[in-house]
């Protein structure tokens, strides 16, 4: 899923209010199990309720454009979310059996990478490795890090320009100048929705910053891409963090996310991507390395 061009480029006033609102009024409806769309009324009461003033919002009884944008956003977040994402997201069954599919149409470089839980919930992290098999699968030969054990590092000159402060999940096709970066969610085992599930969707927004930031300052674009899956660590359990993560998306942290069983269709064409911009910043390569070549 990429962000809704109707919602991008929106200022940070916006965002706050989103997030303001969000939180007084609250995300979901939880007598129906689905995400809230405020109406204007509440949307007046919910300012009222923060003591902030409301004359921005609406003019002569009538709501403003501003305030259209923002019941348009709440609209679209709850639809996307409700109708689409919901239904996307596996459990560890259709999960599995997923991986096992894709693990039957071809050998594969990478053995299956095991979660971090103990004991019984112990067991192949198999939105990871659905991941790993699909990136290898298109990755038209060239080498990716799907387990970087360094920072993401971008580099002018010979010398570090930007080091993110947190280590991702994998780099296309290299932590080291990637044209691409990925974080990979993925909680099947959980049965309560616990602060680590809640400070993985942080990290992505710290990581989104970094990465906002370097591309305002230097004009270097790195793709970041976020993966999540389980129905019911993030639908039955954590519906506001979905709603935080289509909010991000649209802020511009993140390029895409793609939920559940939608990686599979989705990620191939987003890898051609990534392997056609690493074979044009390979032949620059190439021409800058001829045209430094002095002539004998």
């Amino acid at each position: 899923m990429r962000a809704d061009g109707r919602f991008k480029g929106l200022d940070k006033g916006f965002w706050a209010h989103v997030r303001s609102l969000s939180q007084t009024l609250g995300y979901t409806d939880r007598g129906k199990g689905t995400i809230k769309i405020p109406t204007l009324a509440q949307i007046l009461a919910g300012m009222e309720k923060l003591e902030l003033h409301s004359k921005h919002l609406v003019t002569k009884g009538k709501p403003t454009a501003f305030t259209n944008t923002l019941i348009d956003y709440f609209t679209y977040r709850a639809e996307v979310l409700n109708d689409t994402v919901q239904h996307q997201l596996m459990n560890a069954a259709e999960a599995k059996a997923l991986y096992e599919h894709l693990l039957g149409k071809q050998e594969y470089k990478l053995a299956a990478t095991m979660n971090k839980q103990k004991g019984e919930k112990k067991q192949i992290a198999y939105l990871t490795g659905i991941v790993n098999m699909l990136i290898e699968a298109n990755a038209d030969g060239l080498e990716f890090d799907h387990d970087p054990r360094q920072l993401t590092t971008i580099t002018r000159d010979g010398m570090p320009l930007r080091t993110l402060a947190r280590r991702v999940d994998g780099a296309f096709p290299s932590p080291v100048n990637p044209v691409a970066v990925w974080e990979i969610k993925e909680y099947y085992h959980t049965t309560t929705f616990g602060s680590r599930v809640a400070d993985g969707v942080y990290e992505t927004l710290l990581d989104g910053l970094e990465l906002e930031e370097m591309l305002e300052e230097t004009g270097i674009k790195v793709e970041h891409v976020l993966m999540v899956d389980a129905h019911y660590t993030w639908w039955e359990c954590g519906r506001a963090y979905l709603c935080r993560m289509i909010d991000m998306l649209h802020m511009g942290y993140v390029d895409e996310i793609l939920f559940g069983g939608e990686v599979e269709e989705r990620l191939p064409e987003i890898v051609k991507g990534w392997v056609a911009k690493t074979r044009e910043r390979q032949a620059e390569a190439i021409k800058v390395l001829a045209d430094d070549t002095p002539l004998l």
